[in-house]
């Protein structure tokens, strides 16, 4: 049987109906996995492909739209199965025509909606991935704890085990440090997040209904989320409008935001190197020079 005859039975097996690919075809944009769409002249579906020991990371994916859909806020494609095809591992998603304008004053609404549906802990009910890199969500209901050795020590080890250490695992040490000066008066609910929110994983329906995908799910602060949206391009303004306009930022944001988004500048320094190093070094040595 071959790959796409596999994976057309598990759709029909999940679907409850039959279902044949009688036309694949490549769509670029990912640089983690291979990813196409498949049709059988009346359905069309969404399909990720990679080597069968990413079968855990389809399977956190899937769940995290699940976790993302019940709470019946934001749009995100419906996951339908995953599973391992001819020595791969996949991930069968709804297929959304996406390509229209606007949308992201309906998105910061959401959003907002989406960040009150909070959980008595941080964390989730199980790691994902960040990028291709492990996300530990092991559940805590210390803030402090979960960032720490879950967020921003995470990715310090990890740098350190792929020779980033010197100047950027002292400021980073330096920031564990004193980072709680940042929470004195604020302590936020765990709110479920989509973990991975840049521009890349946003689009529009041709419909005109914003859309999220990739995601990287857990429960913490919201503030995490919004300051992701800033850091590669940043969404339009009507986005963060709508969004305060549904649930104002805290004061002290600004701020924050430099802690949380360190975390992913230290992610890609770890998957890709180069000059996010020197990044990573300037936003901690921004953020200690307000906490000194």
């Amino acid at each position: 049987m071959t790959l796409w005859d596999a994976i057309a039975q598990q759709i029909s097996d999940a679907s409850g109906e039959p279902f044949c690919v009688r036309q694949h075809s490549a769509i670029g944009g990912g640089c983690i996995n291979s990813t196409y769409r498949v049709e059988d002249g009346a359905r069309r579906y969404f399909v990720k492909l990679n080597g069968a020991a990413r079968l855990a990371m389809f399977e956190a994916e899937r769940d995290g739209l699940n976790e993302i859909a019940a709470s019946h806020t934001v749009r995100v494609p419906q996951p339908l199965c995953a599973g391992l095809a001819s020595g791969q591992a996949f991930l069968v998603l709804e297929y959304l025509e996406l390509g229209g304008k606007g949308g992201a004053e309906q998105l910061g609404h959401q959003l907002a909606a989406m960040h009150r549906h909070t959980h008595a802990r941080y964390g989730w009910y199980r790691d994902n991935t960040i990028g291709a890199t492990e996300q530990p969500n092991e559940e805590t209901d210390d803030w402090f704890e979960f960032i720490c050795e879950r967020r921003l020590g995470h990715q310090l080890d990890l740098a350190l085990k792929n020779g980033y250490g010197g100047r950027l695992r002292r400021l980073g040490e330096e920031t564990l440090d004193r980072f709680p000066d940042l929470f004195r008066d604020y302590l936020p609910p765990a709110s479920l997040l989509h973990g991975d929110l840049w521009g890349g994983n946003f689009a529009t329906t041709t419909s005109g209904e914003p859309v999220i995908f990739d995601p990287a799910v857990y429960y913490g602060d919201r503030e995490t989320d919004l300051a992701m949206t800033e850091l590669f391009g940043g969404f339009p303004p009507a986005f963060y409008a709508a969004y305060n306009e549904a649930w104002p930022l805290d004061p002290g944001y600004p701020l924050r935001k430099l802690l949380y988004n360190t975390y992913h500048v230290l992610n890609h320094l770890n998957l890709f190197g180069g000059g996010y190093g020197a990044q990573a070094e300037e936003m901690m040595e921004r953020l200690l020079s307000h906490l000194r």
